[in-house]
């Protein structure tokens, strides 16, 4: 969501697409295949900058995995923010990601947020229309529980691939949720009463499960941050002995982190530097121990495991 040249209404300027080029070239460098998108970021310019980055030459889009998301509306003259995963909105929107990403399909589609009007039935009939047009390959979701998508899945017809999920160092409603559901702590984190059952659905069922946010905007990388509490400055702390111990970059440690889960979290990282997207590479590169993995965690919830 950070190309594009901005949150904006301007048109899309060479600078932002060289700036594209030269994200993707470092990326591909270090073995990173998958790009993830959505129709709203930067109002579709992020789209549009890797669209001419295509059109520029055509081989690039067969060396990559691309994906997008739809179902976010913003203001506007007519209605306040919204969600919609109506069939006409989500049919639309795909056909606005292709034409600015100058291809003829998505490898996957993702489902932005929860539409609490959404119709499942309405959902799959558009779905499976744009699958069977060889618009869109595969389909999953993002921002959804365990039982949202077992809903989705009874219509639906064609297997969910993937659930996008706010998961770091800083958003541990995900692991609290198994670690104390059990135990008077579980109290004290309201947030992950939504969570039982959508780790383990998600595993059972082959849904990749992907991390947005992983890198919490590096507040555990060397980003300082006004607002930190003591715990997040201490698992900070801990990363930099980490990465230095280990000889990685100190963007490598979170995300290996949330890597070492057996659940294969898959994290998406949202820099546009260069030098970071090769950083966060080293992540691929290693393993983190378990006495590492504990230690990062009892940090960063700031208390000791129940």
């Amino acid at each position: 969501m950070g190309f594009g040249g901005g949150w904006n209404q301007d048109s899309l300027a060479a600078a932002d697409i060289d700036r594209a080029a030269a994200a993707l070239d470092a990326a591909l460098e270090a073995g990173i295949t998958v790009l993830d998108h959505a129709d709203i970021y930067t109002f579709g310019k992020a789209e549009q900058a890797f669209g001419a980055l295509f059109r520029r030459q055509p081989s690039l889009r067969e060396r990559v995995v691309l994906q997008s998301k739809c179902g976010i509306r913003f203001a506007d003259a007519s209605a306040p923010k919204r969600y919609d995963l109506s069939g006409a909105h989500i049919e639309r929107s795909v056909e606005s990601s292709l034409a600015r990403l100058h291809t003829d399909r998505l490898d996957l589609l993702l489902l932005h947020r929860p539409d609490p009007l959404m119709h499942p039935a309405e959902v799959a009939e558009v779905c499976q229309r744009l699958h069977q047009a060889g618009k869109v390959r595969f389909f999953g979701v993002s921002n959804m529980h365990a039982a949202q998508m077992q809903g989705l899945s009874q219509h639906l017809g064609l297997p969910l691939v993937a659930n996008q999920l706010e998961m770091s160092l800083l958003r541990l409603d995900w692991l609290e949720a198994d670690v104390t559901f059990n135990d008077p702590q579980g109290a004290a984190s309201p947030g992950a009463a939504a969570w039982p059952g959508t780790l383990a659905h998600c595993q059972g069922a082959g849904i990749q499960l992907q991390a947005w946010g992983a890198l919490a905007q590096g507040r555990f990388s060397g980003r300082a941050s006004a607002d930190a509490t003591p715990a997040q400055a201490r698992a900070a702390a801990l990363v930099s002995a980490i990465a230095q111990r280990e000889g990685v970059a100190p963007e490598a440690v979170p995300l290996a982190w949330l890597m070492r889960h057996p659940a294969q979290i898959q994290p998406v990282i949202g820099t546009a530097d260069p030098a970071r997207i090769r950083a966060c590479a080293q992540a691929a590169g290693w393993t983190l121990s378990r006495e590492d993995w504990y230690a990062l965690f009892e940090a960063a919830r700031g208390r000791e495991l129940p």
